[in-house]
Formats: structure tokens, C-alpha cells, sequence
């Protein structure tokens, strides 16, 4: 819809113009030709706005529509102040079809980028609630300030808001690389929609962006986004295994402070210092603690997320099930010897789902024919109730909502051919029965191979 808006106005700028160009006017006409042509594409934006598109595409027009009318009244003072006798030169006329399509195009470029998407259809009864805190570890300093300040978790919730006094099992969702915490909140939604209480957390600095305790924006650090895009030109396997230790070492530090942050304080009832809430925010915290079953813990992520999620199901003991969406099992590198890694070989005790795109997927049933020590085909064949599914047709950011949110983002940064509707509703619906299997105790879970 963006698009269409965009090529709408620029048509009416480029025939202002041509008649312009073609029919000299004096310059009094052609403010006249000029405010109409401004007072149609503020029409087009009010109806773009009025459009049932979406809270989140509507914003874009707005901004189109502002900068239309500050431009239209920046030409009207010139004008006023200008001669009005003689013709508009066609070098004139061009020059401000061209300012006039670029500024369009600069106000637009979210609603090209963004749809209106809104999330996909829940299934479950309860109407979903969300709230959010942010964690302070006094016991670590942040890697990335130089202040010396404590790291930060931002955490969050997504709940049944009619939960009443009911239990319902947490899960713990960790964000892919410039990920950030929204980005699989269809995921989110389904699950707490069917009796679930999720925190998503932000790992600062590696999240794409979030905020600190002081209001600030936090975004991700420039040269682990320059390591991890560039980690394939590496061809030292011992200086890619110390920056996987390094990332697993502070993500799975984030997800356990928060986990033991969030389960000490179900059971103490009263959140203590760690807890920046904004007052605001305070009630709802209160009646998310009171309805979290900390005795029935999941753990999820996307990508690096997914490989903390993983980690940190093998190492601690009060997590029941485990969910990778299509994230290298990083953690499961122990070392490297003669230039190969190792790969741990121990039994992964804790039930785990991993799902892979489709060439992931490919390249796994391989590593299993051959013998080849890849950590996920590892864990999966060493588990004693290991899951493996692939998705047909799909990539790795196909996992999350992103190409939901902007195709265009989507595509650059990795979708495939299937529909990504279609794939999350497939991810969203295998991983709630996973977690009903494994966290409620309903039936035996199966899932397909691929789908």
C-alpha cells in the first residue's frame, strides 16, 4: 500500500510538471496548480489513514501527509515573497517535481518497508496481556560500557490477562543476533493465549535495540555485528570457538539471572532491588508473578538465541523442555583439537525440539550419514526425547515474524519460497504442543520430519 501511495503522488508531482514544462504558466498559476496537486496528495494520505490497515502502517502515512503540508507551506511563504510576475521556468518546475518525489519518498520508505501486520490468529481462550521490567545483576558489570555499570535485562511478559489465581508454566525466550525481543511474538501470543506465561527477554548490545534503566537507547554493539557477519571468513576454528564461548558465555549468563530473578520471586512474592518497574507497570507485574508456575520451565530462542536456549537446558536442572527455532547448537562446542572442533557427545537429558530451514535441514541428514560431529544432528541423536523438523520452502528469518512485519526486510536478510504465514502458524502450532506434552503433561508429543 505504500508503494501504490508513493507512485500516486509522484505521478501527480510529474504531471504538474509536464504541464509545467509544456504550457509555460505565470508563476500565480502555477502556485495554484501547486497547492492542488498538495491539497489531492494530503487526500490520498488521509484516505491511506483511514484505511482498517493496521495501527503500525498507519503511522507512515501520517508522516508522509506532515511532511507533504510542511512542504506545501515552505513553497506558499516563498512564493509570497517572491515576484509573481513572469512565467515559472520549466528548470523550476522540475527541480521541485524532483525535491518534491525524493521528500515523498523519504516520508514513505516505512510504509514500503513495514505492512500491517498485526500478529497471526491465537487459538487459545485467553486473551493475551503483556508488561515488561528490566533485571539489573549487581553481580556482573556489562562487557560493553565503560562506566562500569551493572548489566541490565530487559524482560518481557506476555500473559493470560484472565488468568485469575491459576498457574501456568513459564517460558524463557532468548532472541537471535540483532534480534530484539518482539521478534517472535505470534510465538508469544499463541503461547500465552493457551495458558502460558512467556518472557522474552533483550540481551543488550546484541539485541538490534532496547532500552536501559535510564531511559537511553541501547543498540547493537558495531563490532560484534561486524564479527558475526563476517564470522565465515574466519578460518581459524580456534578464534571462532572463543567468540562462540564469549556470546554463549554472556547470553546464557543473561537468560539464568533472569530465570533464577523470575523464580525467586514467585516464591518470595516480592521483587527486590534487580527489579527496575515502572510504577505504572507495577499491578500488572504482580498478577504475572502470581500466576507463573516456576515448577514447569521451557526454554526457547531463535538462531544464537536458540543455541542459549540449548546451553542452558544442559546445564541447569529446573528446565523441562527446550525449543531451538533453527539456531547452530553453539554451546555444544567443547573445544577444538587439530583443527576441528569437539563436539559434545554427553546425553541431553531435557526434551528439545529443533527446527531448521530447509538447507539446514538437508545438510543435518547428511552429517547424520556420514558420522560428522554437528552439535544439533549430535544432541538430537543423543537425546533421549530429541525432535528434528524441517520446514520446506524456508529460510532462516522465516522463523520469526520478521517477513510478517516487512517482506522487503525478510528477503534481504533470508526468507524463502513458502509463505511466511504459513510457516509460523506450522512453528507456532508444533512448538505448543511440544511445550503441552513436556510443560502440561497433555498426550505424547509427535511431529512430522518435515512439513
Amino acid at each position: 500500500m505504500g508503494f501504490v501511495l508513493f507512485l500516486l503522488m509522484a505521478a501527480l508531482e510529474i504531471t504538474l510538471a509536464v504541464v509545467s514544462c509544456r504550457t509555460p504558466a505565470e508563476k500565480k498559476v502555477w502556485r495554484k496548480n501547486r497547492l492542488f496537486v498538495r491539497l489531492v496528495q494530503a487526500a490520498l494520505a488521509l484516505c491511506a489513514i483511514a484505511l482498517p490497515l493496521g495501527q503500525r502502517w498507519r503511522l507512515a502515512p501520517a508522516i508522509g501527509l506532515l511532511a507533504l503540508l510542511a512542504l506545501g507551506t515552505a513553497v506558499l511563504i516563498v512564493l509570497r515573497r517572491s515576484r509573481e510576475e513572469g512565467d515559472k521556468r520549466a528548470s523550476g518546475a522540475v527541480g521541485s517535481c524532483v525535491l518534491s518525489i525524493a521528500l515523498i519518498g523519504a516520508a514513505l520508505v516505512p510504509a514500503m518497508i513495514f505492512t500491517g501486520y498485526n500478529g497471526l490468529p491465537t487459538s487459545g481462550e485467553h486473551i493475551v496481556a503483556e508488561t515488561s521490567v528490566i533485571l539489573i545483576d549487581a553481580a556482573r558489570t556489562d562487557p560493553f560500557e565503560s562506566d562500569g555499570s551493572f548489566r541490565e535485562v530487559p524482560v518481557h511478559f506476555y500473559y493470560p490477562a484472565d488468568g485469575g489465581t491459576q498457574r501456568y508454566p513459564l517460558i524463557v525466550f532468548s532472541h537471535g543476533a540483532f534480534g530484539y525481543y518482539q521478534s517472535n511474538t505470534s510465538t508469544y501470543r499463541e503461547l500465552a493465549s493457551n495458558g502460558y506465561v512467556v518472557a522474552s527477554l533483550d540481551h543488550p548490545h546484541h539485541a538490534f535495540f532496547t532500552q536501559d534503566t535510564d531511559g537511553q537507547l541501547v543498540l547493537a554493539d558495531r563490532s560484534f555485528i561486524q564479527t558475526a557477519l563476517t564470522l565465515n571468513e574466519i578460518n581459524d576454528s580456534a578464534a571462532q570457538y572463543a567468540l562462540y564461548r564469549q556470546w554463549m558465555t554472556l547470553r546464557t549468563a543473561d537468560a539464568s539471572f533472569a530465570l533464577d530473578e523470575i523464580e525467586s520471586t514467585v516464591r518470595s512474592g516480592t521483587p527486590d532491588a534487580s527489579w527496575y518497574v515502572d510504577e505504572a507497570q507495577r499491578d500488572a507485574l504482580a498478577s504475572v508473578l502470581n500466576m507463573t508456575d516456576v515448577g514447569a520451565v521451557g526454554l526457547m530462542g531463535h538462531s544464537m538465541g536458540g543455541a542459549t536456549a540449548v546451553a542452558l537446558g544442559r546445564a541447569r536442572n529446573d528446565v523441562s523442555a527446550v525449543v531451538d527455532l533453527d539456531g547452530t547448537m553453539l554451546g555444544e562446542y567443547l573445544g577444538v583439537e587439530n583443527g576441528e572442533f569437539v563436539v559434545n557427545d554427553a546425553p541431553y537429558r531435557v526434551p528439545v525440539l529443533d527446527f531448521n530451514n530447509w538447507e539446514a535441514y538437508s545438510d543435518i541428514r547428511e552429517y547424520l550419514a556420514s558420522g560428522y560431529p554437528y552439535p544439533n544432528a549430535e544432541v538430537i541423536r543423543r537425546a533421549e526425547n530429541g525432535f528434528s523438523v524441517g520446514i520446506r520452502g524456508s529460510k532462516h528469518m522465516d522463523f520469526t515474524d520478521l517477513p510478517l512485519l516487512s517482506p522487503f526486510l525478510g528477503n534481504l536478510l533470508g526468507s524463502g519460497e513458502r509463505g511466511a504465514e504459513e510457516t509460523m502458524t506450522i512453528v507456532n502450532s508444533v512448538v505448543l504442543s511440544f511445550f503441552n506434552c513436556y510443560l502440561k503433561g497433555e498426550g505424547v508429543f509427535t511431529a512430522q520430519e518435515t512439513y
